[in-house]
């Protein structure tokens, strides 16, 4: 598991390396298509670290 920042980070490099994928090898490729399931799953890890953290914050709340 990926500590919040470093998730980011990770996020953005993924994302900058599914783009060099697309413009190098086409949209529809195989590495194309694995980058952007790879930034899938790691998008993914994010959105569920935010709801936790969200859920934190409501319960601290009360």
């Amino acid at each position: 598991m990926y500590s919040h920042q470093s998730l980011k980070l990770y996020i953005e490099t993924k994302r900058r390396d599914m783009i060099e994928a697309a413009i190098h090898y086409g949209m529809s490729s195989e590495v194309t298509i694995k980058q952007s399931q790879e930034l899938d799953e790691l998008l993914n890890q994010y959105r569920r670290i935010l709801i936790r953290v969200k859920e934190k914050e409501v319960v601290n709340f009360f």
